[in-house]
């Protein structure tokens, strides 16, 4: 799944583990998607969408969960079948190729909860979002509103999601194969599946299970015990405990016990987690109180906290600069490395060194692992037809339909669109490949200001909001497959039935995300700028629309020329990062991270810093431990305070308040209720 932030998980694919490929029986393609294993990833696939939205509408920011798809579904499996076993039913041995295709499904189902837009561009339509940027702001018009409904969601999905799996199909041998790319996080859930499947991978594996269940336990009571101080509204409970004063509390400085944003802290890399912490402190440590003091003058000093036109208008304005700035910095970088690298490519395609046939036994063992990896990944292939009439039908499909669905993109719009799709689907998922970073948001971006420019004033922003969930969903589901097609040829999996896994992961996603989105609509309020579910980047979406058909023109004084400031700072920062050395520049902050909590506030990169101080600590005690146990401590945190969403949702349909509201304040007043 594509994120907003990603580094680099692995340098080099180096030797995968896991026992002979030569003596391996590879099941066959049919063999390797199983009953068990769709059920499994339905479960799994949910849990995760409920994650992931939860993450989307709180802060943004979406760590990799394939590790935690990939032990859980061993888990889970292992489970079944020892339980069949001690009954005295005899069941199918679990595979690495069965645990693929089970990683992938989740994976895919899961990756429509981020792609869908469910924490951005759909929700950027709805009413709220509208409203709380003011009907008497110029571009935003009542006629510019769409409010989520399951349906057309669904439909939506349907139409869209498809599209990427077919784009690059034919492409798989030349990106996998012939360029050699390395899919850094696909080569590690690889590496991580293969060594499951060897006695001491499967005993480290156990373990591993062992510690996530303990700490997804803790993290479900602890999200359970929280509830009961949490009152009714926004500022009661453990989640406004002012740990560090109530001077710095009002400035949104303080940790709020939250088991996802500590096991965000723990799977991020360190400079991620520390960039959000430097973007917090020089927003609402330094420019949020600076420009507070010009109220008046730079901007009317009796306005709301929400109005576009005071202080809130610099907050998401200039995260608006950092992530552009970010952005396309990556983009022209990317493209640029891409370019050079398919050239290098071609002028070393006639110079390949001759194998000699004098070759230690090691070596020997290399190579035929390597050719067996060739002939499998090869074997089943996928008819360039059927790739090709897939696109040319689901775009038919999709040119026709979206219209009905937005009004104002014209159908020759969306062709347009998919005209030039899988060019660009190719760009990302090269550069994905070199670099593992992801820029379907970025592409989305581009697609949003393009269309909502050509459209104009008359329905450009639901047009542009629109044409962004076009793109990003091709450019990131077809990153997404070229990934998955590198753990299968790692684990020696079918590439048919890696395709097919996507194939039956997406129509999953198609469903489950947005039903799971439709828990979180119903049940809590989203979009509410004081609220716990904030959906920081529908406002941010939504005001890049208006900004495409309108122009800069309404925004507050300063605010244009200190997004100029901003915008460039992350050009240099990025340029910066990649002149200096890498013992300096892994100490540059990355602008995309630190732009987050410009935005929402510093609550949550301080409790991810608090993650990051917990792994820095424990690696220089026991690296090994922690390179083991790091990742399920994190998916446990993850996933127990997930998995508390779904009873809490049910309260709050039942209107089920919490008992006691737990509020602080200063001495001189009344500190508890």
């Amino acid at each position: 799944m594509g994120t907003e932030i990603s580094e680099p998980l692995v340098r080099d694919s180096g030797k995968v583990t896991g026992g002979s490929a030569a003596e391996e029986v590879i099941p066959r393609w049919k063999d390797q998607i199983t009953v068990r294993g769709l059920a499994v990833s339905s479960l799994l696939g949910a849990l995760f969408c409920i994650i992931t939205h939860k993450l989307n509408l709180t802060v943004g920011i979406i760590p990799s969960l394939n590790v935690a798809a990939g032990l859980l579904s061993f888990f889970l499996v292992k489970s079944w079948t020892g339980f069949m076993s001690k009954l005295g039913i005899s069941v199918k041995p679990f595979t690495r190729q069965e645990n693929t295709v089970i990683q992938t499904c989740v994976v895919a189902c899961y990756g429509l909860a981020f792609s869908g837009g469910f924490g951005s561009y759909l929700i950027s339509m709805d009413e709220r979002t509208y409203q709380l940027i003011g009907s008497d702001y110029p571009g935003n018009r009542a006629q510019d509103v769409k409010n989520p409904g399951l349906g057309w969601m669904i439909g939506f999905m349907f139409v869209v999601s498809f599209l990427g799996l077919f784009s690059l199909v034919p492409l798989r041998k030349v990106m996998i194969m012939d360029y050699k790319l390395t899919y850094p996080s696909g080569t590690a859930t690889a590496m991580l599946i293969n060594s499951f499947h060897t006695n001491s991978g499967a005993e480290l594996a156990t373990k591993q299970v062992r510690c996530l269940g303990k700490y997804l336990s803790a993290s479900l009571f602890w999200s359970c015990f929280k509830w009961f101080f949490s009152g009714i509204g926004g500022s009661c409970g453990f989640d406004n405990f002012p740990s560090l004063g109530l001077a710095l509390y009002k400035n949104t400085f303080y940790f709020d016990f939250s088991p996802t944003y500590v096991g965000c802290g723990l799977i991020c890399p360190h400079i991620v987690n520390c960039s959000a912490l430097f973007g917090a402190i020089i927003s609402w440590g330094f420019l949020w109180p600076f420009i507070s003091k010009h109220a008046g003058d730079w901007y009317p000093a009796n306005l709301g906290n929400n109005d576009f036109k005071g202080l809130y208008g610099y907050k998401v304005f200039i995260a608006i600069s950092l992530i552009l700035g970010d952005g396309l910095y990556n983009l022209i970088k990317i493209f640029a490395i891409t370019v050079r690298e398919m050239i290098n490519k071609g002028s070393k395609k006639s110079n390949i060194p001759i194998i000699m046939e004098s070759m230690d036994s090691e070596t020997s063992n290399v190579i035929l692992e390597q050719r067996r990896r060739d002939q499998v990944f090869l074997k089943d292939r996928i008819p360039l037809w059927v790739a090709a009439s897939g696109y040319v039908g689901l775009a038919s499909i999709s040119t026709m339909t979206i219209p009905a669905i937005f009004p104002p993109l014209r159908w020759y719009l969306v062709l347009s669109s998919y005209i030039i799709a899988p060019a660009l689907a190719f760009c990302n998922s090269y550069g994905t490949g070199l670099t593992d970073w992801s820029l379907s948001s970025t592409y989305g971006k581009i697609g949003l200001f393009i269309i909502a420019s050509l459209v104009g004033r008359s329905g450009g922003v639901v047009a542009g909001l629109a044409a962004s969930g076009v793109m990003m969903s091709i450019v990131s589901t077809a990153a997404d497959l070229m990934q998955d097609f590198r753990t299968g040829y790692l684990t020696l999996s079918s590439a048919k039935s890696m395709f097919v896994s996507q194939l039956i992961g997406t129509a999953m996603g198609c469903v489950v995300a947005p039903l799971t989105f439709w828990l979180f609509w119903t049940a809590f309020d989203i979009g509410d700028p004081d609220g716990p579910y904030k959906a920081p980047y529908a406002v941010i979406f939504r005001e890049m629309a208006i900004l495409g058909t309108e122009g800069f023109s309404e925004l507050p004084k300063h605010c244009l020329a200190i997004c100029c400031w901003f915008f460039i700072s992350a050009l240099l920062i990025n340029l910066l990062r990649d002149l200096i050395p890498k013992r300096v520049s892994q100490f540059i902050p990355i602008p995309m991270a630190m732009a987050v909590p410009f935005y929402i506030g510093a609550y949550f990169a301080i409790d991810m810093f608090v993650g990051t101080v917990i792994l820095f600590v424990w690696e220089s005690v026991n690296r090994k431990d922690a390179e083991d146990y790091a990742g399920a401590v994190a998916s446990g945190l993850i996933c127990g305070d997930g998995i508390w969403t779904i009873p809490s949702a049910l309260l709050s349909i039942f209107r089920t308040n919490p008992p006691i509201c737990m509020y602080f304040g200063p001495s001189t007043g009344k500190s508890v209720l």
